[in-house]
């Protein structure tokens, strides 16, 4: 049996869309830009031969269309990830770290925080930056002396008002189980490692 599908990207882009009434909110969930979910929905519109979205000034809203679509894609989806869950196998989790250059993993025992967690596989990028996070090749980033960036989320690793390091993740992925218990994870060792003069810990959230 041949599937009539439209694009499973364009899907994505009208999903995430269609919950969050805002192509700000899915592009920080899919980790493209707003233009890119605003062209992947008009294209499926296109191809649908009906209109999804009312587009206001600074509002989304579903048209009766769209709110008759959105449930059967969102279980669609819903299946799927079941689906592939199922296949795999203890510890398939895979978490993502970039980190800057100049950071010493030696200030790290990652493989401490891998045999706590042995449900998460942690793979690291070394040099990454937030090109890396920002094109989704790594789903979190230690970085160094970060600046302001909307849709992202940051704690700073180290005490202190100059640059620091800092450890990224974006708003829409921030606090799922394998980010959450990495910065967990990294609030406590950092806490407990020794240093001459200071103690560096993680220090509160911020959106950034």
């Amino acid at each position: 049996m041949t599937y009539a599908l439209p694009p499973l990207n364009a899907l994505r882009a009208f999903e995430a869309a269609a919950r969050h009434l805002s192509f700000k909110l899915a592009a920080h969930e899919l980790h493209v830009t707003p233009a890119a979910v605003g062209q992947q929905v008009k294209a499926l519109e296109a191809r649908l031969g009906v209109q999804l979205f009312e587009r206001l000034h600074k509002q989304l809203i579903l048209t009766a269309a769209g709110q008759a679509y959105l449930p059967g894609v969102s279980e669609g989806f819903r299946h799927i990830a079941e689906a592939t869950s199922q296949l795999k196998p203890s510890g398939a989790v895979l978490l993502q770290l970039g980190v800057h250059a100049s950071f010493d993993l030696r200030r790290l025992d990652l493989a401490a925080f891998r045999s706590a967690h042995a449900d998460i596989g942690l793979r690291v990028l070394q040099p990454a930056g937030l090109h890396e996070l920002v094109e989704g090749k790594v789903d979190l980033l230690i970085a160094r002396g970060l600046g302001h960036h909307p849709g992202y989320r940051g704690d700073r690793v180290d005490e202190g008002s100059g640059l620091g390091d800092w450890l990224i993740a974006p708003e829409g992925t921030a606090d799922c189980p394998e980010i959450v218990s990495f910065r967990a994870w990294l609030r406590a060792v950092i806490a407990q490692s020794p240093h001459t003069n200071r103690r560096p810990r993680l220090v509160g959230g911020v959106g950034i």
